[in-house]
């Protein structure tokens, strides 16, 4: 609300003109992932994802919602944590570049309240490239937006429960659970399309696993939260791109997988649900 207050105050107000402009920065999302790619797997692999992401189904929403903003900042954040990560990238410059990261994760969650899983893809691409000390580094630039705007007024957890408590007054009395899981499910298969079943079997063979972690965790959450009812593909934009990203993996890997820290992940996966119990349910 504040980002679309800005434009009209600096005389944005045609509102076909608005759509073009969001339109065009949401599509920057594109070079961005395939900056990612790059870094994490070469310049053929990116090259390969190209078609893939400019013909992607999903591209409608691109130029209809406010997420593709959120996938901007999101795909951002991960191309500054892969070069905070690489292997010569030390010292201060490594500094800045993981603290940038968090705090595109950051901008990104006043955006969306489903932004904070794509830090889930930065903590475990830190791990598998043994740089673990940089998780602080993102995690303090992080929680700068967060607690910047709390000095103005909004609190990001009261946010989110008024969110909730809005939607479970509204939608879910309206909107079975079963049903239209199951069709968000579709809607996502039919979004992705056959490079996210290409994309699941080669995971294995691709340095590109934790995009997949992040992106997958963000969208089981919303299914097994039952906040898929309609609605929310549009909330899964950012994630989409790292859905299929491993689809132009190779067939067999060059040597041996990096480290998952499936226990992390798995720890992770199990904190976030306590604390939205914490949060909502209560409301």
């Amino acid at each position: 609300m504040l980002f679309l207050w800005a434009l009209q105050r600096i005389g944005v107000t045609d509102h076909i003109i608005l759509g073009f402009l969001i339109t065009a920065v949401s599509v920057l999302t594109i070079p961005l992932v395939l900056a990612a790619v790059r870094d994490s797997v070469g310049e053929e692999a990116a090259r390969r994802y190209l078609p893939v992401l400019v013909l992607a189904p999903y591209a409608i929403w691109t130029a209809v919602s406010l997420d593709g903003l959120v996938a901007v900042l999101g795909a951002a954040a991960i191309v500054s944590g892969l070069r905070a990560s690489r292997r010569r990238m030390r010292g201060w410059a490594a500094t800045g570049w993981a603290v940038l990261a968090g705090l595109l994760v950051g901008v990104a969650a006043l955006f969306s309240y489903s932004a904070p899983w794509l830090g889930l893809s930065l903590v475990c691409v830190y791990f598998a490239r043994r740089r673990a000390a940089l998780n602080v580094l993102s995690g303090v630039g992080a929680l700068l937006p967060v607690l910047g705007v709390q000095l103005l007024g909004f609190e990001w957890a009261d946010g989110l429960v008024a969110a909730e408590t809005d939607y479970a007054s509204r939608v879910a009395p309206y909107r079975s659970v079963l049903w239209w899981s199951a069709i968000s499910v579709v809607v996502l298969l039919l979004a992705a399309g056959p490079p996210l079943y290409a994309s699941g079997r080669k995971v294995r063979n691709t340095a590109m696993w934790p995009f997949l972690v992040g992106a997958g965790a963000a969208v089981v959450f919303s299914i097994a939260a039952g906040l898929a009812r309609g609605g929310v593909e549009h909330a899964w934009l950012p994630f989409f791109p790292w859905l299929t990203v491993a689809a132009v993996a190779p067939e067999r890997p060059a040597g041996d997988p990096p480290p998952a820290p499936l226990l992390l992940v798995g720890l992770g996966a199990v904190a976030a649900v306590l604390i939205e119990g914490v949060l909502v349910t209560p409301w």
